[in-house]
């Protein structure tokens, strides 16, 4: 019964996303949804990135260099691995999956709203393919915003490790500067960006299936709304180990 579940839901969202990138019919209109989508999607979620990446690339730096670094060390090893981190993992990943908690559940909610209310049912009947106008300017949105939101946490992350450089007193900040251009390899920056476009996809299209088909009243919206950074969440994990394995 899993499978077959599986398999149905499957189906149903190729379907959906066949919908959502055939030709728009008004190009304009699409543009305006799509700019809207911007400041809903990224530019609101530019203060909690920052915020969370400012204190975690801290917290990295501390937990290294107390936890970790020995004087068989060199000295540059906190660095070299607070920016490791960071590029690799953090700012793509876990970012990603903190954002899938606050827009995809956003996206699910909004469109499982319109459902209910029959906002959806109304763009149908004035002949408008909903699917496109209401989805497709939210994946190209995302897509177009998390690289963005990527490389803000990556520079937030490395002003809060030279905080704890600088006012914590916890390693010199020769040192961290050593360690942070230590063998970089500018590749790393660019896997982690097309990582995060393929996790931002994903946010969006299955934020949007759930809430897009949601069937029934506020309750279902609600069940949509978690399934949708539950799924979200497990595809960006599996996903990430594929793409890890992949572009590194």
């Amino acid at each position: 019964m899993f499978l077959i579940h599986w398999l149905d839901s499957l189906g149903k969202y190729m379907i959906l996303m066949g919908r959502t990138f055939s030709r728009p019919e008004r190009v304009r209109m699409y543009l305006r949804q799509y700019r809207t989508e911007l400041s809903q999607l990224g530019i609101d979620s530019i203060g909690i990135v920052l915020l969370i990446s400012f204190f975690i690339g801290a917290v990295i730096c501390v937990q290294i260099k107390l936890n970790i670094q020995s004087p068989w060390m060199p000295r540059f090893v906190t660095g070299y691995t607070t920016r490791e981190i960071m590029l690799l993992e953090f700012s793509s990943s876990i970012m990603c999956l903190i954002l899938s908690g606050k827009v995809g559940s956003n996206i699910a909610s909004e469109l499982g709203t319109m459902r209910v209310t029959q906002q959806i049912d109304a763009l149908e009947i004035m002949g408008v393919n909903s699917a496109s106008y209401l989805i497709l300017p939210k994946i190209l949105g995302l897509c177009t915003m998390i690289p963005i939101l990527v490389t803000f946490s990556i520079g937030a992350g490395i002003i809060g490790a030279y905080a704890t450089a600088w006012f914590g007193g916890v390693l010199q900040a020769e040192d961290l500067t050593y360690g942070l251009q230590h063998d970089f390899r500018s590749w790393f920056v660019w896997a982690s960006i097309i990582k995060s476009i393929i996790f931002a996809y994903i946010i969006a299209s299955v934020s949007s299936y759930f809430g897009y088909t949601v069937e029934g009243g506020s309750i279902e919206v609600g069940k949509a709304s978690t399934n949708a950074v539950v799924r979200s969440s497990i595809l960006i994990l599996i996903s990430d180990l594929f793409l890890t394995q992949l572009l590194t």
